[in-house]
């Protein structure tokens, strides 16, 4: 009972220790966590919003034959884009890009590579997002845009889309806190997010059960404290449920 009592103690003392010791060093890869699973999910987010309109684009007989070239093109390539980033674990995704690059005489950093390896990732997965948040827009408003003179192109930018996006935020922001977690893969090739700083931390006491433990508890803090940004964020995104309908109010009124 006294030794895992002891055991509990000397754990917690070498977790408050290094978290002391370290604070710079965690620090320093807690802001670097950040920004590549910040800048990594918004262009990502953009490359997926355009690759997903590249496979809802749709062809025909009145479109002109160069477009629909194009644009069969274009979904073939994203096609085979999504695939092979869905297809494979970012982890192995991130040792071909960096180490490829650089045997093909590429001079790239290893947070540059991080962070091309967490766009292209993250652009893979919000296209079927993105495609699936347009599918699920009524046909009704696109073709009540296109009555009203608005073309095609305008009729999903200021119609469709605007409404898609709307739909898809919470997975933007779930997106976001994935990637926040999954930083830590990119230590493979250098990247000195939390996990690198974790390891290397451990390594000089060969304590790595409490240096891993201390950025679980700063990864945990991350993900708590903006997991509640979030929630606030869908909630004022709903919008006010105490409204009453006009037609509502005109029968009441009558």
């Amino acid at each position: 009972m006294f030794s895992n009592v002891d055991a509990t103690s000397n754990v917690f003392e070498w977790l408050v220790f290094l978290l002391i010791k370290y604070s710079k060093m965690f620090m320093e890869g807690t802001l670097v966590t950040l920004y590549v699973a910040t800048l990594g999910t918004l262009i990502g987010i953009i490359l997926g919003l355009i690759v997903g309109l590249v496979q809802d684009a749709a062809t025909g007989e009145n479109e002109g034959i160069l477009r629909n070239i194009l644009v069969c093109i274009g979904k073939i390539v994203s096609k085979i884009y999504v695939e092979l980033f869905r297809g494979t674990p970012m982890i192995v995704q991130g040792m071909i890009i960096y180490y490829g690059l650089r045997q093909a005489g590429v001079e790239i950093t290893s947070i540059t590579a991080g962070l091309l390896v967490m766009f292209l990732n993250t652009g893979a997965y919000m296209s079927e997002t993105v495609r699936s948040g347009i599918s699920a827009i009524d046909s009704g408003q696109r073709e009540g845009a296109l009555a009203m003179g608005l073309s095609g192109i305008g009729a999903m930018i200021f119609v469709t889309l605007p409404q898609a996006i709307r739909n898809i935020i919470p997975e933007m922001c779930n997106t976001f806190l994935t990637n926040l977690k999954m930083t830590s893969v990119l230590n493979v090739i250098g990247v000195s997010e939390l996990f690198y700083m974790a390891k290397t931390a451990g390594g000089t006491y060969y304590k790595y059960f409490e240096a891993y433990l201390a950025i679980a508890v700063i990864y945990f803090v991350l993900c708590f404290v903006f997991g509640r940004i979030i929630a606030l964020l869908e909630k004022l995104l709903r919008g006010r449920k105490d409204y009453v309908l006009a037609a509502e109010y005109i029968e009441s009124e009558v």
